[in-house]
């Protein structure tokens, strides 16, 4: 029987061809511009010439003022769309699906400027004091991942996905811990969810295609979301048309995370099994018969490796020669493959 990390699966009408996705990673290499350069091309194609399935672009901000880094790649600027198509036809070049995830930093940002938050709460003690965003500032804020969406589409990407996670701007809206609004923002669950729910209604004013979201499912703190608050949102983000949670945790606060093999894995299960609907796993997902493990066990539908990637650019021939598959490799590489 064929192994199921080397089975495709299709989200609306985007067939991948394997389960293994390459996890966004901010690079840090992005001109001041926030553009595509030599860096990018090499990295991302470099692993869809190694046949991953699916190539997920670094979080990419919508606005200059959401930046995580003065060097992150930014989609806030239709100069930002040349640079991203080429390295879009690069990936596909080579069988591979791509996706873009969009961001904004919010109060985590590093920006020579006033950020921007849900409510005027520094990350940390080191942090800078944000403003909190008016009614205003939400109300362009959609409007950039809408526009972000549009560039995105003009750019030939085949998935968007929405980072809600790792403490960044939707995640504050969503936790407790940053989000102390007293408007139809903030307060009860269903408040905090709101920015989410606009900002992805807005994404699908400019965009057809599958719509993943990236969310922190623990935010290891006994004052933060719980369990039953992400299977809510999941439940919610399914009802507007959402195909998939990548289910990362953390970020939102300083914290101790105790990390080990595999130890974002049953976030993603819950997810799955309580919110009925598709999850990709990620986090210390080293080796093929750990990939296949959760796919058996129905525990998450894609696997996202992120560092093992950066170590082997050829992780999905490793993993193939370790649950006995054989896969096609690049014309070019058929001596040694």
């Amino acid at each position: 029987m064929k192994a199921k990390l080397f089975t495709p699966m299709t989200f609306k009408d985007v067939k991948i061809k394997n389960r293994i996705t390459m996890s966004p990673m901010c690079m840090y290499s992005a001109n001041e511009d926030g553009k595509v350069n030599d860096w990018h091309m090499t990295h991302y194609i470099s692993r869809a010439v190694g046949q991953v399935g699916l190539i997920m672009v670094e979080a990419t901000t919508v606005t200059r003022q959401g930046q995580i880094s003065p060097r992150d790649l930014g989609i806030w600027s239709d100069g930002q769309v040349p640079g991203l198509k080429k390295l879009v036809e690069g990936i596909k070049a080579h069988g591979s699906k791509t996706a873009i995830q969009l961001g904004h930093a919010g109060r985590k940002a590093v920006y020579n400027g006033e950020i921007l938050a849900p409510s005027a709460l520094p990350f940390d003690d080191q942090g800078k004091i944000p403003l909190e965003m008016t009614d205003k500032d939400i109300e362009k804020t959609v409007h950039a991942f809408k526009a972000g969406t549009r560039r995105a589409r003009e750019a030939g990407f085949d998935i968007i996905e929405v980072h809600a996670a790792h403490g960044y701007l939707i995640s504050q809206f969503l936790s407790p811990l940053a989000n102390k609004r007293k408007d139809k923002y903030g307060g009860a669950r269903e408040n905090r969810f709101q920015f989410l729910k606009e900002v992805l209604e807005a994404v699908k004013t400019e965009w057809e295609g599958p719509i993943f979201v990236r969310i922190s499912a623990d935010e290891y703190h006994s004052e933060g979301n719980q369990a039953e608050d992400f299977i809510y949102y999941a439940e919610e983000m399914k009802k507007l048309g959402v195909d998939l949670i990548d289910c990362s945790t953390g970020g939102i606060v300083r914290t101790p995370i105790n990390v080990y093999p595999g130890y974002q894995i049953r976030h993603a299960e819950m997810i799955k099994r309580k919110a009925f609907i598709p999850t990709g796993a990620v986090g210390m997902i080293t080796s093929g018969l750990q990939a296949e493990e959760i796919l058996q066990n129905d525990r998450a539908d894609l696997i996202f490796l992120a560092r093992e990637l950066l170590r082997n650019p050829y992780w999905a021939r490793t993993a193939a020669e370790e649950l006995g598959e054989e896969i096609n490799g690049p014309e070019q590489y058929k001596p040694a493959w």
